[in-house]
């Protein structure tokens, strides 16, 4: 038991380390910046204006504002992140001209808040106003709460769930038994299914690209769904959570999801809590009650400035009424919450989410992670702690979560749950063979070199090209061509411009010789380095000749892209030194995302005298020439 509790105290340690390398890292760009430097470190929005406000479910204040000072570099604001709404006017005290809050949507220049105040700020009409980020204290709070609850645990069914998945006892499994119907799944599929419908304690499933993992899950969660009443349904991310969500939807399960969707889009806003109450047979009433109190806090705001007694007693009295009609309102919205989270099958959330006051005492018998190889494991314990069963979903050989902080992550943070239960616990996982996304030489030094050889392309898919006689996979070998890496100004980043120009003028290249120069095609640019990922961007405005594929081209890091496909992916891979150093392109799992992104043609560009150094890197580019898709830059000197 010491060595289990060990284990826990040292990932609390480590999480702490994280949790100060964030911090110092936000104080850097947030705290000890200037307005102007936040802006473009992409921390800041100013000058903006207030474009609405309303209150919304649980008497929520939210406002809408609207960037003024049109910019083109990208953001770090996104649904969910906590904020700080300000005003710079510099008479008033710091404390005094900021609320915090959260954002629930950004859509172009326009952003949405619920702030954490009863009322609009009087300096809100003020102008000079601006959101800065603020630092996630409360997902670190959560995360430390339930490591303390963890290593609390005794004589329960969590400190023997704890022990199970840290592999100090052994999992169990019921008689191993066919789900109720495949519903089209394969071999591989069905095996996960019935793997995890066997699970006493946990089961994995391992889900390579483009072989149906969420498909798999779905049905897992519909056939669990036969003997349970409801199900927690959990991921690291909002984009995560709402894509199982709408799936499950699909399926006419009934979904509650909760927190910030990533996506206000009609699919994904049915499910969630405020959509639900508003089609509630109550909600006319409490519609009602917001209505008049709303009324009643505006009568009162005309006796704000320059009124005597009669006026104060006259203003006293109204705010006692709408503050009676809003003790009214919550009782009703309570009312009709616990209704809803009764009737529902699948309640959703993120990891942290799950901390939700509205379900945090409540328990379920199988709580599912989806995209678990991306979420840091103490995350992971916190709807775990009031769990009876556990299903993980995701892919260890692909990226880990993002951890800010190299020691923690090089001591242990970025070995997953998942991870841990795979290698310690091999026979709960189950993995996926048939992927239905790739032409078969897309994929096949990934499944090589990550899946030991055991995936197999789908007979749809197999020999799918963009036109006939094409090469599925394409190197592009710079080395001896001078093209050589830099450090980009002003950050830490690494770009290639020789390298960027050269991809960019072969993609034109390429596209001229397709019908309607590609235009039916979906095409993904992708970099391991933001730098590279600007720079193409910038590259990609400036010419005219592919500004057909404006919208239907994606530029992103490797990062952005897991998740995601294209038809067509280029590949910049950028390190060119003499020192043959390549970064953090040695972790693998990163090159594994780049090339699986690809459905019918995958064109990769790099120098094989710095990438061939590593392994990893030296096998791959061997593996091509040996299928005859190798090239050298030399072989088109008009792009160089």
């Amino acid at each position: 038991m010491n060595t289990v509790l060990n284990e826990i105290r040292k990932l609390e340690a480590l999480l702490y380390r994280e949790k100060q390398t964030d911090l110092e890292e936000y104080k850097r760009k947030v705290e000890q910046s200037t307005v102007k430097e936040k802006i473009e470190q992409g921390v800041c929005w100013y000058p903006v204006i207030l474009k609405t406000h309303f209150y919304g479910t649980g008497e929520r204040l939210i406002i809408e504002i609207e960037r003024t000072k049109k910019l083109n570099q990208e953001h770090l604001f996104q649904p969910g992140k906590v904020i700080a709404f300000f005003n710079e006017q510099s008479d008033l005290p710091f404390s005094e001209r900021q609320v915090s809050g959260v954002v629930n949507y950004v859509k172009g220049d326009l952003m949405s808040l619920t702030l954490n105040a009863d009322d609009l700020p009087d300096w809100s009409y003020s102008g000079k106003l601006g959101v800065n980020l603020m630092f996630d204290e409360a997902s670190y709070r959560e995360m430390f709460n339930a490591l303390k609850v963890v290593m609390r645990a005794g004589g329960n069914r969590l400190a023997s769930l704890r022990d199970i998945l840290l592999g100090f006892e052994k999992p169990g499994f019921t008689d191993e038994k066919s789900g109720f119907g495949s519903n089209g799944l394969n071999a591989s599929q069905i095996s996960a299914l019935n793997r995890a419908l066997s699970a006493s304690d946990v089961s994995v499933i391992h889900g390579p690209p483009g072989t149906g993992k969420t498909t798999t899950l779905v049905e897992v969660i519909v056939q669990t769904l036969r003997t349970e009443t409801q199900v927690l349904v959990c991921a690291p991310s909002n984009a995560a959570i709402d894509l199982i969500s709408q799936k499950l939807g699909e399926r006419n399960v009934s979904v509650l999801r909760l927190g910030h969707p990533a996506r206000v889009t009609e699919e994904m806003m049915e499910h969630t809590l405020d959509a639900q109450i508003a089609r509630h047979s109550s909600y006319a009433d409490l519609k009602a009650l917001r209505k008049n109190m709303e009324a009643m806090r505006q009568m009162a705001g005309k006796y704000k400035r320059n009124y005597g007694r009669a006026e104060r007693e006259q203003r006293k009295l109204l705010l006692n009424e709408a503050q009676q009609m809003k003790r009214e309102a919550e009782m009703l919205e309570d009312y009709i919450t616990t209704d809803l989270l009764t009737r529902t099958r699948v309640i959703a959330c993120t990891l942290v989410g799950s901390a939700h006051s509205l379900i945090k005492n409540m328990y379920f018998s199988t709580v599912f992670i989806d995209e678990a190889a991306q979420a840091l494991e103490p995350a992971c314990w916190i709807p775990i702690t009031r769990a009876h069963k556990v299903v993980f979903a995701g892919d260890h050989c692909q990226l880990p979560p993002t951890i800010k902080s190299m020691e923690a992550a090089n001591e242990g943070l970025s070995e997953t749950l998942m991870e841990k239960v795979v290698k310690r616990h091999p026979q709960t996982s189950v993995m996926l063979r048939e992927q239905y996304r790739m032409h078969e030489d897309i994929m096949a030094w990934s499944s090589r070199h990550f899946y030991q050889d055991k995936l197999k392309a789908h007979s749809g898919v197999a020999q799918h090209l963009v036109m006939p006689e094409d090469d599925p996979l394409v190197f592009i070998d710079t080395a001896g061509s001078g093209y050589e890496e830099i450090t980009a100004g002003g950050s830490k980043s690494t770009e290639n411009p020789e390298e960027a120009r050269f991809v960019l003028a072969y993609l034109e290249y390429y596209l001229k010789g397709l019908p309607d120069a590609g235009n039916e095609l979906s095409i993904g640019l992708i970099s391991p380095y933001k730098a590279q990922v600007e720079l193409f961007r910038k590259l990609f405005s400036d010419n005219e000749n592919l500004q057909h594929l404006k919208g239907k081209i994606s530029i992103n890091t490797v990062d952005a892209f897991q998740g995601q496909e294209r038809d067509v992916i280029f590949i910049s891979l950028v390190r060119s030194n003499p020192q043959q150093e390549i970064g953090f392109l040695k972790d693998i799992r990163r090159m594994n995302v780049s090339m699986t992104r690809a459905r019918m043609k995958l064109v990769m560009t790099g120098d094989s005298s710095t990438l061939g150094n590593h392994p990893f890197y030296k096998g791959l580019i061997e593996f091509i020439a040996e299928k005859g898709y190798y090239h050298s830059a030399f072989e088109y000197p008009d792009f160089m």
